[in-house]
């Protein structure tokens, strides 16, 4: 949960650096007067154009699965993290928490499929970033 509150906070800020990049190219190059206004809104259309082209590739896609990884552990403590562009590429992070350790694991996906076998419960947090 926490992990997702973090990547929430860092598309956050990456939306906000952008419209500050954007409002000061825009304002650096803006013509006065009436014959401006279609300058301003072709160049508009090519910004809107570029910023859905750059999104595209943007780990937009995510979802948390939250499990016991064994029997006579409680609480939730393992958990599994789709990271996914709108292509499908991206990572499954895995965390195992067990009595006396924990071990984390990264899985490259491309195209919605990993590129190793993924846990059921890795597998639930793909679908759960296709998904939605």
């Amino acid at each position: 949960m926490v992990l997702v509150g973090l990547a929430c906070v860092l598309l956050a800020a990456l939306v906000a650096v952008l419209i500050v990049v954007v409002t000061r190219s825009r304002a650096a190059r803006r013509p006065t007067g009436i014959d401006a206004v279609p300058e301003d809104v072709l160049g508009l259309r090519q910004e809107v154009a570029a910023l859905r082209a750059e999104a595209r590739g943007a780990l937009r896609h995510l979802s948390v699965v939250r499990y016991d990884a064994f029997e006579d552990m409680g609480g939730h403590l393992s958990w599994s993290l789709a990271l996914l562009d709108d292509s499908g590429d991206g990572v499954v992070l895995t965390a195992i928490h067990g009595r006396s350790d924990a071990r984390t694991y990264a899985k490259n996906v491309t195209g919605w499929r990993g590129d190793q076998q993924l846990s059921p419960e890795e597998e639930e947090a793909l679908s759960g970033a296709r998904a939605g």
